[in-house]
């Protein structure tokens, strides 16, 4: 479940995307949001699943980055829950977490994750797959 590394191609104008940050630590959400907002992305921000749903009905993001661990609604109720605001069910989803194990890995693919990072974030990593061509990871 690893992003793809989707590279724009040269001289091609950078897309700026719709992303939502789910996080209950604060200054990880915080920091990540600034860094995206820096490189010209609309961000929005909510720190537990529940509040995540209802910033994702308002928000319609492209992209959302999910912690697993949380209170009220963990990230797996989360994507699950997602999945099921309309025009939201192919949002892409992106677990970020420290919990990389095979069983986490499962878990997530089962709630209806697209990929997983591990924290901490490597922004280079995420920059790729969002200014990347996502027509072809959908066909």
């Amino acid at each position: 479940m690893n992003i793809p590394r989707l590279v724009p191609e040269e001289g091609a104008a950078l897309p700026s995307r719709r992303v939502l940050l789910i996080d209950d630590n604060d200054d990880a959400r915080d920091l990540m949001g600034m860094v995206l907002e820096l490189h010209g992305h609309q961000v929005a921000m909510a720190h537990n699943g529940l509040a995540g749903l209802d910033r994702a009905r308002d928000f319609m993001p492209e992209v959302v980055f999910l912690d697993l661990g949380m209170p009220v609604m963990d990230g797996y109720e989360t994507a699950v829950g997602l999945r099921g605001i309309p025009g939201l069910e192919r949002v892409w989803i992106v677990a970020l977490s420290g919990w990389n194990d095979q069983a986490t890995l499962a878990r997530t693919r089962l709630a209806g994750f697209d990929y997983h990072l591990t924290k901490p974030a490597n922004f280079e990593i995420i920059d790729n797959f969002l200014y990347g061509d996502w027509t072809r990871l959908r066909q």
